[in-house]
């Protein structure tokens, strides 16, 4: 994720914020919300094609360099700690929030609360709908299921995650992966389902078996 102070404008995806459209003075920051290659592989070229600094949970900030960063720019990699933290953007304040274990073990969301759009990277995120916006819920759940009952981590997670995030005025859920869910009513219904869903390990401890 990419966050440009000049306009306040958040770039969910990498590849659609081009060096052309911002400029190397105007990448301030660079936001990795965990370790996984789709988000950090290609950190070490944006770091040494622009003046940005980026920020990951200290659990991976030891662990990103091993993905090629090179030793010139690894001052500009900065920790948030695992209780999160608040970044100043152009004026504006965005909150880096803890979502442990949603999937990652450092796992951090970003909220805005100008815009009122919690960004939830993998959390939320759907496989095979091509629409933008969540319209009906409960159709859209079965392009959600399978992967967070496998990627998430355990349902204590989630309702620790839901409880935090009923704190915020939040319009939009937006997930790195597929449609967002617009309005509370629909940000309410999706807080909901993490609330109740068994997955990770509570779904899987039966698999802890030696194979035959």
């Amino acid at each position: 994720m990419i966050l440009d102070p000049g306009g306040h404008k958040i770039y969910a995806k990498v590849l659609g914020a081009t060096m052309s459209q911002l400029g190397r003075a105007k990448l301030e920051t660079i936001f990795l919300s965990h370790q996984d290659p789709d988000i950090v592989a290609a950190i070490n070229g944006w770091l040494m094609t622009t003046d940005a600094k980026a920020y990951v949970s200290q659990l991976w900030a030891r662990f990103v360099p091993h993905f090629g960063l090179d030793r010139l720019v690894e001052s500009r990699l900065l920790p948030i700690p695992d209780g999160g933290m608040r970044h100043q953007l152009g004026g504006a304040e965005l909150v880096f929030l803890p979502a442990h274990f949603l999937h990652s073990a450092g796992n951090i969301q970003v909220y805005d609360p100008i815009s009122k759009i919690l960004y939830s990277g993998d959390l939320g995120a759907s496989i095979g709908p091509e629409y933008v916006e969540v319209a009906d819920f409960d159709a859209h759940v079965e392009s959600m299921l399978g992967f967070h009952r496998r990627y998430m981590a355990s349902s204590r997670a989630m309702r620790a995650w839901a409880r935090m995030v009923r704190t915020l005025d939040v319009e939009i859920i937006a997930p790195q992966h597929g449609a967002l869910f617009r309005g509370k009513p629909m940000v309410e219904r999706f807080i909901a389902w993490c609330e109740e869903l068994s997955c990770g390990i509570d779904h899987m401890e039966d698999v802890y078996r030696v194979p035959a």
